[in-house]
């Protein structure tokens, strides 16, 4: 039986996401109908629509959110004894197939052939139609800015239902892109100075991971002074707000804040969570000799930076770049979904605004400013 759902479609890179009627089909074999209950709006999405990323158009937005599973298709019971009517979901942006060399490997992250790719625009894994019959993709195989949707069962992690979904929503990409390149990526480890470049959600993910590894000092840098007053209320021993345009003097600030809690010469690990090329450069030169720089934040395509190699090597540094947060969705999701509900970590609190779907093309807008942490879809 098909139902009616309002979804946000990508038409073309530069204009507003159009807030549609749309019609979805029954779940197929190996596949499962949820009903949405909240979806992060994440700076990846607005790539898309800025026209950075280059995407189809006609495909339902959104890669962030929690939802309800209302029905099973065919052989999904059998191999997902955790999947059934009613359950909490969060939903994954990349479902890993389990055979290809990179889920072999246990780097589900990597995977090279995840289930309803292409987002969905095969003939074959279209669930979803205009009133008229036109087909419509769901972006990553979740399209989270629909208020329903059907997608792979290996894409739907059922986590512990007492977690509230906004919490559950924001795991499904920032949390776990954030604490994950903590710890598991860099796998930073107790007593080890951190620095964070950019307090958006991945950013203050990164900041709670820190908190969880023990790390110390942390400091934390950005443009925005309500979003470092942020961070030192999560924790931070530093805050630093950045000059634009004045990157030396952003860095010499840095330098200082990393000098006076006795971090000496840089940091033990710098996250870059921008996507910025003068920012990926700023954190290479903030982390000491034999130091780890991470990059989190994902620039527009094409986009380089640059550094000194002979000075990179001489120093043994490393550079490492983080998938979402290198971590399997299946293992986890739940895992931080129990870490929240246990009050080790206050997701909540990323939080910037509850919006209604009608509200997405202004939370862009805000997004643009720099305003804000997370806002979060709650759909009724």
């Amino acid at each position: 039986m098909v139902r009616e759902f309002r979804g946000a479609v990508f038409r073309a890179p530069g204009r507003p996401l159009q807030i549609e009627s749309l019609v979805l089909d029954p779940p197929g074999p190996g596949e499962v109908a949820v009903r949405m209950a909240a979806s992060g709006v994440c700076h990846s999405d607005l790539h898309v629509v800025d026209g950075e990323w280059a995407r189809p158009p006609d495909v339902v937005l959104g890669h962030e959110g929690a939802a309800v599973v209302e029905a099973l298709g065919d052989g999904v019971a059998e191999r997902f004894p955790g999947l059934r009517p009613g359950a909490l979901v969060v939903l994954a942006w990349t479902a890993p197939c389990g055979t290809c060399p990179a889920c072999g490997r246990g780097e589900a992250w990597q995977c090279e052939r995840p289930v309803g790719a292409g987002h969905r625009l095969s003939p074959d894994l279209v669930r979803v139609h205009r009133v008229d019959g036109e087909p419509v993709g769901t972006y990553s195989g979740i399209g989270t800015f629909g208020s329903a949707q059907v997608v792979a069962a290996e894409a739907a992690i059922p986590i512990d239902p007492r977690t509230p979904v906004e919490v559950a929503a924001l795991i499904g990409c920032a949390v776990t892109t954030g604490v994950g390149a903590v710890l598991e990526t860099a796998q930073v480890g107790t007593g080890q100075s951190v620095v964070i470049i950019g307090l958006g959600g991945v950013g203050l993910s990164a900041l709670l991971g820190a908190l969880l590894a023990g790390a110390t000092p942390i400091v934390a840098l950005d443009t925005r002074p309500e979003k470092l007053i942020l961070a030192r209320s999560l924790g931070a021993t530093g805050a630093v707000r950045a000059m634009p345009g004045d990157a030396a003097g952003t860095l010499a600030l840095v330098q200082a804040a990393l000098s006076a809690a006795g971090s000496e010469g840089g940091a033990d690990h710098v996250f870059e969570c921008i996507g910025l090329p003068t920012t990926v450069e700023m954190a290479i030169d903030l982390t000491r000799p034999g130091g780890t720089t991470t990059l989190v934040g994902m620039t527009p395509q094409g986009a380089r930076a640059g550094l000194d190699v002979y000075r990179f090597v001489e120093q043994g540094r490393r550079l490492l770049g983080s998938n979402y947060g290198s971590s399997v969705p299946a293992e986890a999701f739940p895992r931080l979904a129990r870490l929240h509900l246990e009050g080790r970590l206050p997701v909540e609190r990323l939080i910037s605004e509850r919006i209604g779907l009608d509200d997405l093309n202004e939370a862009f807008a805000a997004m643009r400013r720099g305003d804000g942490a997370r806002r979060v879809i709650v759909f009724p």
